[in-house]
């Protein structure tokens, strides 16, 4: 298990991969059509800055008001991305228990597998929306691969991931990867 250290390092360094993503959307494609079905690329958006309260709320904490993601995608993502680093960075904070849905969590266990995982998945979608570049790197990849073989069929519950899409055999670990998480690269 990571420390609460491990854990805003991880968090900032793919929080970072999503910010690059997010500042290089043209602002003609927020309305794109996403892998996420029924989704924009502003709609995957305001999902990752909505969501990022949901292990805060029960341990306590919360989040600062923030841009409208209708009006300000980038200055939403930033905003919410900052205010989580700042109770990562925090070891009294980051260590605050809730019960979760598997049981007795932490804010940075919870920051440290699932939004993180959250983040390598939504970037991808993002830039898959927005015609930007789609790699995911090795570490990365492996990160998401991890969580993914960890919770099983829970990535099946609605709302997480829909149902694996077959691909080939001979398909690289980015395309498994997606596949499992029921999309089509």
């Amino acid at each position: 298990m990571m420390n609460t250290t491990e854990t805003a390092e991880r968090y900032r360094r793919l929080a970072e991969t999503l910010t690059r993503t997010v500042e290089a959307v043209p602002a003609d494609r927020w309305e794109n059509p996403s892998p996420c079905d029924g989704w924009t690329a502003r709609d995957v958006i305001r999902h990752v800055v909505e969501t990022q309260s949901m292990p805060l709320t029960p341990a306590g904490l919360s989040l600062p008001a923030v841009p409208d993601v209708d009006v300000d995608p980038v200055g939403a993502w930033t905003q919410t991305r900052d205010a989580v680093l700042e109770i990562l960075d925090d070891p009294a904070l980051a260590s605050r228990e809730y019960d979760g849905q598997l049981g007795r969590t932490s804010v940075a266990a919870t920051f440290g597998t699932f939004f993180t995982f959250d983040l390598v998945v939504h970037r991808w979608d993002l830039a898959r929306a927005t015609g930007l570049d789609e790699t995911i790197t090795a570490e990365d990849l492996a990160l998401a691969a991890g969580f993914a073989e960890r919770v099983g069929e829970q990535l099946r519950t609605p709302g997480v991931c829909g149902p694996a899409v077959e691909v080939a055999a001979d398909a690289d670990a980015q395309t498994r990867l997606l596949g499992l998480l029921g999309r089509r690269a």
